[in-house]
């Protein structure tokens, strides 16, 4: 990670597509040859099946909001200044379900099961209506 922030992934030869991607505006996931499924976050073999025949796609961008929690306090660069801030846990169109922040909607706006899209922000990807 990056000196001081905890907020900035370390790429590696495997998850380097998955964050080069994110800068540019693209969510992806994997999806396997074997069993059709797709997950998130990204491996080298599929969770459901064990195949290593998966692929990188690029996914839809929606989502439905599955659990969330205001975040008031965090020590860690630079969320501290983010605060408060809404973690959230959504299921992407495609099946995976992941973590994410979701914004540009009040916490007390938010509902479960209510339709979400994919937004960036600093090349990570963060939700919102």
């Amino acid at each position: 990670m990056s000196a001081g922030r905890h907020d900035i992934p370390e790429p590696d030869a495997f998850t380097r597509p998955y964050w080069e991607a994110a800068a540019r505006g693209r969510l992806l996931i994997r999806r396997c040859g074997a069993c059709g499924r797709a997950h998130h976050y990204p491996r080298e073999f599929c969770p459901h099946c064990w195949s290593e025949e998966v692929v990188w796609e690029e996914a839809s961008g929606r989502a439905t909001l599955y659990t969330w929690s205001t975040v008031h306090r965090n020590d860690l660069p630079p969320f501290g200044a983010r605060t408060p801030y809404t973690a959230a846990v959504v299921d992407l169109a495609e099946g995976p379900r992941m973590m994410t922040e979701v914004v540009g909607c009040a916490a007390a706006e938010l509902v479960a099961g209510m339709p979400l899209r994919v937004r960036f922000r600093e090349g990570a990807p963060v939700f919102g209506p």
